[in-house]
């Protein structure tokens, strides 16, 4: 079986990259399960009603969220949707999953959204203890678990990694929007990679304008951010799995 994650879609021209690629990758690298970040669909913050069904009709199975979550307030029209999911360790009571659980191949996967606390702001729970009480409560229950990790900090994600391994199927982490080159099998066999990149504009400042990020550096005026135009790239990653003892045993970047 093989699950390809998706990195943080950049407005409509990551999602218009998506559309364009995926079902060329579904069938070169026989793709059974797909997980996509969406929390930047909406020209870079949010997700809107028109992006949820833009994304929903390419058949993706899963789509994750992160810091921008409630950028949109379409999405509490369709927060509840199956196919969702918001990070877990917002406080108890928030709308939405925080993971949920699916079928594929008679195989029961489970995908989990976390957002990390270091450098990001957002008053959230701790991602470590909740997912522990999550993986706790759903180990017995499914075959697989699979955690997107959105956040900030490499250490924050290289520390997660280690504190499932052996207890999940595979971390991966998102936000960053820089695919990083460190993907390996942890030694109790969770798969991991600190960031998977972004699906959007090539020529730009994590999927914005150059020179309107040129600009707020420069003069660190409040110039406001747009996204980039011209040719797109799409980032992710796949998860071979052994689906003798449901592991991961192999792991293949995508940068095109």
């Amino acid at each position: 079986m093989k699950i390809l994650a998706v990195g943080d879609l950049i407005g409509n021209a990551g999602i218009k990259e998506l559309r364009k690629r995926l079902e060329t990758i579904r069938q070169k690298e026989k793709i059974d399960f797909v997980i996509v970040n969406g929390e930047n669909a909406a020209e870079g913050m949010g997700l809107t009603q028109k992006n949820f069904d833009d994304i929903l009709v390419l058949n993706i199975d899963v789509i994750t969220m992160g810091n921008h979550t409630w950028g949109k307030k379409d999405i509490f029209k369709f927060i509840d949707h199956p196919k969702l999911i918001r990070p877990a360790n917002y406080p108890k009571g928030v709308v939405g999953k925080g993971y949920n659980i699916y079928t594929c191949q008679n195989k029961k996967i489970a995908v989990i959204n976390l957002i990390g606390r270091v450098d990001i702001n957002v008053l959230s729970e701790n991602p470590f203890i909740r997912v522990k009480e999550i993986v706790d409560e759903i180990q017995n229950k499914v075959d697989m678990i699979f955690v997107d990790f959105h956040a900030e900090a490499t250490a924050e994600k290289i520390a997660m990694g280690y504190f499932l391994d052996g207890k999940v199927t595979a971390v991966y982490g998102t936000h960053t929007h820089v695919q990083t080159a460190d993907e390996k099998i942890l030694p109790n066999g969770t798969g991991y990679i600190t960031d998977i990149g972004m699906t959007g504009p090539k020529y730009s400042v994590i999927g914005m304008d150059i020179q309107a990020s040129l600009k707020r550096f420069e003069t660190t005026l409040p110039e406001r951010y747009r996204i980039a135009t011209g040719e797109c790239i799409l980032n992710g990653v796949i998860f071979e799995i052994d689906e003798t003892n449901n592991q991961v045993k192999n792991i293949k970047r995508l940068n095109e």
